[in-house]
């Protein structure tokens, strides 16, 4: 959709140095943008009939009359290794967005043998200056998964923690189910309406007198002492998680086999609007070098700290010591724990 009488391609924005070109797609990408969307977007992957569906459909609104705009990085295999699509729509004007023209950013998506690379940045950032300058767009819109907010956040999205995303599906009956028999949907829609969690993994570590180890957090005041670990990625298992967030965090390895010491639940709330789940898993003894050696990350954390279990309680929310406590429980027991409040407030 465009403002102008006469509808215009979008341009491809200059190269970067080094980054792979991005470009305006076409409609000729619609089907490699679904394939993308199936494979690393979708909770569920679509069948095959549903991915030609929804490709053709993308095809003709991909086309300058239609409301769909996109960029793309090209893999060296024809495919594609990131997108980023925006779907234009009309909106009542306000004095924050006067020209009444928004756009949902719908899919951005980097194929995992790409990531890490800075190619979502350049999706995004070329989608969102073209639909700025040329489709006259003052609102964008987005739903953020937890490790694509910052992302966002550097490029100007803001959001409310007390807003929740809510969906309401229109359920279609089976072809030749029983009139007042239960309602059948495709995967894609019945995954909409199931509970959407965020999920993390962790390593507990102590010092040789079992001292319980935390990191200080630069970005989480709410959360100021924290484990080493961090939020799953697309793909990962949780013990995956726990060895990469470790050598990120700290600059440790950790070996297996893994020992799980505590599972963690906790309720949505005012301060994130999903379920989290998570599990801890044990990370041994550390020697006084190992931990003089360990390397932060700057942007998350800037001290490491070692105390005995009770001194920790001063400093840091009761639900973070009680879970601390769990864990510790844990290990001297050798019997894992669940910890089931692990809540985000109201």
């Amino acid at each position: 959709m465009n403002a102008d009488p006469a509808p215009t391609a979008a341009a491809d924005p200059p190269p970067v140095a080094g980054q792979a070109p991005v470009r305006a797609a076409t409609s000729a990408d619609a089907e490699g943008i679904i394939r993308m969307r199936s494979a690393h977007v979708l909770s569920s992957p679509m069948d095959e009939e549903w991915i030609g569906r929804s490709a053709d459909e993308l095809a003709s609104r991909l086309a300058p009359a239609g409301d769909a705009r996109a960029f793309v990085i090209d893999a060296p295999d024809g495919a594609l290794a990131a997108c980023a699509l925006g779907l234009i729509h009309p909106v009542l004007s306000a004095p924050a967005y006067p020209r009444g023209m928004a756009a949902r950013l719908q899919i951005v998506a980097t194929h995992p043998d790409f990531r890490r690379r800075g190619y979502a940045r350049a999706v995004v950032t070329a989608l969102v200056d073209h639909l700025a300058d040329a489709e006259s767009v003052t609102l964008f819109e987005l739903h953020a998964s937890v490790e694509a907010q910052p992302l966002y956040r550097e490029l100007g999205f803001t959001g409310s923690p007390a807003l929740m995303r809510m969906t309401r599906l229109r359920p279609a009956a089976a072809a030749g189910a029983p009139e007042n028999g239960p309602a059948w949907m495709p995967p894609e829609q019945y995954a909409e309406t199931v509970l959407k969690a965020t999920a993390f993994a962790c390593v507990h570590f102590t010092d040789k007198d079992g001292r319980p180890l935390q990191l200080h957090s630069v970005y989480s005041p709410g959360h100021p002492w924290q484990m080493v670990g961090g939020t799953m990625d697309h793909g990962e298992r949780p013990f995956e998680t726990a060895v990469r967030e470790c050598r990120e965090e700290t600059g440790l390895t950790v070996s297996g086999p893994p020992r799980l010491l505590a599972t963690v639940y906790g309720l949505p709330g005012a301060q994130w609007p999903y379920s989290t789940m998570g599990v801890v898993f044990d990370g041994g003894r550390l020697t006084a070098e190992q931990i003089r050696g360990i390397t932060l990350d700057p942007q998350e954390h800037d001290e490491v700290r070692v105390l005995p279990l009770a001194e920790w309680e001063a400093l840091m929310p009761a639900r973070d010591f009680a879970r601390l406590s769990a864990v510790e429980e844990a290990r001297r027991t050798g019997q894992a724990a669940y910890f089931g409040t692990w809540d985000w407030g109201n």
